[in-house]
């Protein structure tokens, strides 16, 4: 049987997560009910803007049951606003989070929308070098302020934190989901979903297409500005 990875679909870039994982070998979900979560290996929450989540999740129980799914061995993997709905606390200002991973997490630390930019990380995890660095954006992103000794840090962005694992919880300040390269997600699939008790997926060599905002690799020190009209969603969903 293959592993089923849900994708949280409130709001934010949920179809671009679920693309990625088109070629991991796994079956994936659009989660938009607490009562979907039932059978499921791993869960993403992805990108968005993390007060537009909570006000949508105040439908449905939604923090007692991802605290249940994440302790009954479910895997998480939060990306932007999705890191900010992880961490233990968001210290610009008063706003619940789950606190299932020990980090401090600042909203919008990099700046506004139009700050956004593409970026190259090593992340040997993930089998990303400087020579073949993982292609990330990131858009009006969130700062690790503070990480928990527990946590094991897995990339920087110069002197910062932005890619960090505690157990089955894997968190990142970054969108991995629209440039094309799917290996953070393999890693998700193949280590932190089957470390917790998943079963290793088949591997696959379909491959993502580049969207508007995937570009030829970079590395950390050649970074490029991303247009936010055209690559970034707008309004209600600019992420995070």
């Amino acid at each position: 049987m293959k592993l089923r990875i849900g994708i949280l679909a409130l709001q934010g870039d949920f179809a671009a997560h679920a693309r990625t994982l088109s070629g991991c070998g796994v079956e994936t979900l659009e989660v938009r009910r607490v009562a979907q979560l039932e059978g499921l290996d791993g869960l993403i929450i992805p990108g968005g803007e993390s007060t537009t989540l909570l006000n949508l999740m105040r439908d449905e129980p939604w923090f007692e049951a991802l605290k249940r799914f994440h302790a009954d061995g479910g895997a998480l993997f939060g990306t932007c606003a999705g890191a900010i709905l992880l961490s233990n606390e968001v210290v610009d200002r008063d706003q619940s989070s789950l606190g299932l991973i020990e980090t401090s997490i600042e909203r919008n630390a990099y700046g506004r929308q139009i700050d956004s930019f593409e970026a190259g990380l090593e992340c040997p995890e993930a089998g990303a070098d400087r020579s073949d660095p993982l292609k990330v954006v990131f858009i009006r992103a969130p700062r690790f302020r503070r990480v928990g000794a527990r946590v094991d840090l897995l990339a920087h962005w110069e002197d910062d934190p932005v890619l960090v694992r505690q157990g089955r919880v894997l968190a990142a300040t970054f969108h991995p989901e629209i440039t094309g390269d799917d290996r953070l997600h393999r890693y998700f699939v193949e280590q932190v979903v089957a470390e917790a008790g998943g079963r290793l997926p088949q591997r696959t060599e379909v491959r993502v297409p580049i969207t508007s905002a995937g570009s030829p690799t970079q590395t950390e020190a050649h970074a490029t500005a991303v247009e936010p009209s055209r690559s970034t969603p707008q309004g209600e969903n600019a992420p995070c």
